[in-house]
């Protein structure tokens, strides 16, 4: 298989919008309900824990399974690169999802936790720990997903070393997973972030 096969191939996992797909299920459009972020964070709030868990299993399972089988399959003398490129492109999907026409798209917790998962299970282990750990006790999962962008790439850093590909981008990444979050930043700022569980209509 060509590379840049694998990639689209990660890209187009990636871009399966399960929070939609489960919403749609229970006739909710979730883009116009809760924060209108095609999320597990979302789904839970909106559709329960039960759905929003599954709809977490999918988002991870669609960022790991792509970097745990294609490399093994591309024609090429550098599978663990070509691994990073489509743990990337999945990511992307989330966040832009091509069968949303690009809109709409989740945070990228869940699918790069999986993508990492595939490439460095132990830092990112520990991230899903600290994650869990800090939702719980500030009831609040976007304080955990915050806690998991910091943790996951100090871990990748001194497990791999600065200059290695994957934690570069596991910087940028988690970067960017922050930057996602700047409306949830500024809701915790100003104290007005919903804690766990609570149905709250609000802005994304």
């Amino acid at each position: 298989m060509h590379p840049l096969l694998g990639v689209l191939i990660g890209y187009l996992a990636g871009s399966i919008p399960f929070a939609y797909l489960a919403g749609k299920a229970h006739g909710i459009d979730l883009r116009k309900h809760g924060s209108g972020n095609l999320g597990a964070t979302n789904a839970i709030r909106v559709l329960g824990r039960k759905t929003g868990f599954a709809v977490y299993l999918a988002d991870t399972l669609k960022g790991f399974l792509p970097v745990a089988i294609l490399p093994g399959l591309l024609s090429t003398s550098q599978p663990h690169l070509w691994a990073i490129a489509i743990g990337v492109a999945a990511i992307i999907g989330h966040v832009k999802p091509v069968f949303l026409l690009g809109q709409g798209g989740g945070k990228g917790v869940a699918t790069t936790g999986g993508v990492f998962f595939g490439l460095t299970p132990i830092p990112t282990l520990i991230a899903f720990v600290s994650f869990v750990i800090v939702a719980a006790i500030t009831r609040r999962v976007s304080i955990g997903s915050l806690t998991a962008a910091v943790v996951l790439p100090t871990g990748v850093v001194i497990e791999k070393g600065a200059s290695n590909p994957l934690s570069i981008i596991c910087v940028l990444i988690a970067i960017f997973v922050i930057w996602l979050h700047r409306g949830n930043i500024r809701r915790i700022m100003n104290g007005t972030e919903p804690k766990f569980g609570e149905k709250k209509e609000m802005a994304a």
